[in-house]
């Protein structure tokens, strides 16, 4: 049986890995970016021409990534390793996109980073505080879980916050924790958490614009209550 056919048995102005490393991923087709993937063809197929068959046998990209494995393996020349390598290497681009969207978000109230946190936090067996960093716009740029665990004042310290939120060049924060009883209501720790913690933003010149905790579907800003 014929070895299948590998990226280096194509010419050199055909090897999508070599015009990558030339030109940029940017500047490489669909097709070409989807043969690094797969790596090698089939028989007397190239790897480039087996994903350009594969493009158009699903019709797009955005098919080709809703596809499950068994039905990548349905093509020919397709087998578990590469369908497995496809699925992932799509998956990576959908978690980048998501990441990229969520980043955009601007933040408006207390109600878009309950909406953005719930459900990631809702459910959480132990607290999680989160920081939310911000543009000049208020939009997203970053976002860090700084500590695990039962919140005080001397467990979550303002460097840690402040100094990914420096480093970011965030021009402010939010703060937000999960309670896991469900009830959102803000302990007395969290007041005295959430007002040290203003106060190093307000000497940073990074300023503190809310501290939202996060129940079972309800949340509480601490701003709206008047704690900030």
């Amino acid at each position: 049986m014929d070895e299948p056919l590998v990226l280096r048995d194509l010419p050199a102005h055909e090897r999508p890995r070599e015009r990558m490393l030339a030109v940029g991923a940017e500047q490489l087709s669909v097709a070409e970016l989807l043969a690094i993937l797969l790596r090698t063809g089939h028989r007397d197929e190239s790897v480039l021409a087996l994903a350009q068959r594969l493009l158009k046998q699903f019709g797009s990209l955005r098919e080709l990534a809703g596809a499950r494995v068994e039905e990548l393996t349905a093509v020919k020349g397709v087998g578990i390793a590469k369908a497995v390598q496809v699925k992932a290497g799509l998956e990576l681009g959908r978690r980048l996109a998501r990441l990229a969207a969520e980043e955009r978000l601007a933040v408006r109230g207390p109600g878009d980073v309950a909406r953005l946190l719930m459900d990631e936090l809702r459910f959480l067996p132990n607290e999680h505080f989160v920081c939310l960093f911000l543009n000049t716009k208020n939009h997203i740029i970053g976002k860090q879980t700084v500590f695990v665990g039962t919140l005080n004042a001397t467990v979550v310290h303002p460097r840690e916050i402040f100094r990914e939120a420096i480093r970011r060049a965030s021009a402010a924060v939010i703060l937000a924790h999960n309670h896991p009883s469900g009830d959102p209501e803000p302990s007395r720790e969290d007041i005295v958490l959430t007002r040290r913690l203003v106060e190093a933003g307000e000497l940073l010149g990074i300023p503190v614009l809310d501290h939202i905790v996060i129940g079972d579907n309800r949340y509480v800003s601490l701003k709206e209550k008047g704690y900030l």
